[in-house]
């Protein structure tokens, strides 16, 4: 599990990268400032998401069943989060109007939320059981 985890924290942060040029310079001319700032908040959203994924694939100090709950509830927050981000911003730029799944980036967002606090709990659990 840990190298699909750090294999997946690799991409998600390559993606990132990429997506944060093509929106600072490809998007520039295409869409209104405020819409580059929240594609720019789905990049934003997406890097911190790869680097929680790269440490828990790095750290043995949280267990594999916990990994697995971590991987998943990320991975579906960042593609429902940054993922609904992006079309929300760009929305102009197509004939489709995505306002109409903008319920989803809310979920996503719960799903990354649910992943920081299960890292907290996570994380008091083996404070407590180490003093």
């Amino acid at each position: 599990m840990n190298k699909k985890i750090l294999i997946t924290a690799s991409l998600l942060g390559l993606i990132s990268i990429v997506l944060g040029a093509f929106g600072s310079h490809a998007l520039k001319q295409l869409i209104t400032v405020e819409a580059q700032n929240t594609f720019e908040t789905g990049v934003r959203y997406q890097m911190y998401h790869a680097l929680l994924l790269l440490f828990i694939g790095s750290t043995s100090f949280i267990k594999d069943k916990v990994k697995t709950i971590l991987f998943y509830l990320v991975l579906f927050g960042v593609i429902l989060f940054s993922g609904s981000i992006y079309l929300l911003a760009t929305n102009t730029l197509t004939s489709f109007d995505f306002k109409t799944i903008g319920f989803i980036t809310p979920i996503g967002g719960l799903l990354l939320i649910m992943s920081w606090g299960i890292v907290f709990i996570n994380s008091i659990k083996i404070i407590t059981k180490n003093n």
